[in-house]
């Protein structure tokens, strides 16, 4: 069909929302300048009779035509019964326009931005601006490139140029909408695998449905390392994990070509030991208080040479030999204290030398009290001397040391 001829190499402007109906723009620029030769086709469900346009948001007479070219400026839209009222197009005869694709931007992809005077007419410098931020000056070129395109691109967008006499111009606003190439991955997996058993992590990025089909490419790291890809499938496996398999995970999704790039998050995998079907097998012999210290019991799997204990157990096994080390010691120094021998008896005493005088003063009732009182003395030998504190006499005759006891008797009832 002549209708589906002169489709082939335009561009859609294609909305989100629930809108299908299309209108075609040739050439695939926005907004379009009239002095192109613009030409604008409707697309929708239905036949092309069936096709409704509209001007500045009246109802046109184009009525039962699918396409036509555009001999005016203005905003055009079409209506299809099957399929409702496409998005607008504006169609400019301004002095200065600003021009970018009349198509879908997504990250990633490369737009020519060209600022344009009216039917061409040559004009000078030309500076552009994001919002109202100057992004360059051109002395001698009219387009500029944004490659690759990010989502931070996406706002306003306007040019000044210089035209001779005209002086400077500005255009009007265009908008420049990005959209994600693929949502920022999530990875996923078990974040405790036992160890010898698999370990899968997906890494899940969802496609843009306006390019579903946009190669990408997956990366995988282990603490900042590179453990998998570039690779197309999203998916990490690793057969059977170790000790040595456990840190922080992430994945990274790439366009192709590399131009796009979206990490996931930190992911923690920590690979537990297998504590099942383990017999513990750890004795304890007579401890002595030099055995303190940290011990460790061993243990035999069912199909391993040894497995690693649990905390628990450990715990368990240093507080029995605790204990024991404690009764054992506890035990031993009541044994030496048992063993020790006598103290030796008090060494012979030094002759001359008086140890202790103990006066005992009793006063009896009525009798008068003696206002001195001499000391008492016996001689060695007689019944009065003392004698030492293990039965043998305390002094002999003719030694200098006298042990004194005296016993004074006051009677009467006298005053000092």
């Amino acid at each position: 069909m002549a209708g589906d001829t002169r489709m082939a190499g335009k561009v859609a402007l294609l909305l989100w929302g629930a809108q299908t109906t299309q209108l075609l723009v040739e050439p695939p620029w926005t907004p379009a300048v009239w002095w192109d030769r613009v030409t604008l086709t409707c697309q929708g469900s239905g036949t092309a009779s069936a096709t409704t346009w509209y001007k500045d948001g009246q109802r046109w007479g184009q009525e039962g035509r699918d396409h036509f070219t555009v001999t005016d400026s203005g905003t055009y839209m079409c209506d299809r019964p099957g399929s409702g009222l496409s998005p607008t197009v504006s169609v400019s005869n301004g002095w200065l326009v600003l021009q970018v694709p009349a198509r879908t931007l997504l990250e990633g992809d490369t737009v020519t931005l060209r600022c344009r005077r009216w039917w061409d007419s040559a004009i000078g410098s030309v500076s552009f601006y994001h919002e109202k931020k100057k992004l360059g000056v051109f002395p001698n070129g009219t387009e500029m490139c944004l490659s690759p395109l990010q989502l931070h691109h996406n706002g306003r967008y306007r040019c000044k140029a210089q035209a001779g006499s005209w002086g400077w111009q500005e255009s009007m606003p265009v908008t420049v909408t990005v959209h994600e190439l693929f949502t920022v991955p999530v990875l996923e997996g078990p974040p405790e695998p036992t160890e010898g058993s698999s370990l899968t992590l997906s890494c899940l990025s969802t496609p843009s449905p306006l390019r579903p089909r946009a190669p990408l490419l997956h990366v995988f790291y282990r603490d900042g390392q590179v453990v998998g890809g570039p690779q197309g499938s999203p998916q990490l496996l690793v057969p059977a994990v170790g000790v040595s398999h456990s840190g922080n995970y992430s994945c990274e999704v790439q366009s192709k070509g590399g131009a796009v790039r979206k990490s996931s998050a930190w992911f923690r995998v920590r690979v537990r030991m297998p504590v099942a079907n383990v017999n513990i097998t750890c004795s304890v012999k007579e401890v002595t208080p030099q055995d303190t210290g940290t011990y460790r019991g061993t243990g035999t799997h069912r199909d391993t040479v040894a497995a690693g204990l649990s905390g628990a157990l450990l715990f368990l096994l240093l507080l029995m030999g605790v204990i024991v080390a404690w009764h054992r010691w506890h035990r031993v120094a009541a044994r030496k204290n048992q063993e020790r021998p006598p103290p030796d008896p008090p060494a012979p005493q030094e002759e001359g030398e008086v140890l202790y005088t103990h006066v005992m003063v009793t006063k009896r009732a009525g009798a008068p009290v003696s206002r001195s009182v001499p000391p008492c003395h016996h001689p060695p030998g007689s019944p009065g001397h003392l004698r030492g504190a293990a039965g043998t006499p305390g002094a002999t005759t003719g030694t200098r040391r006298h042990l004194r006891e005296c016993a004074v008797t006051l009677g009467g009832t006298g005053g000092h």
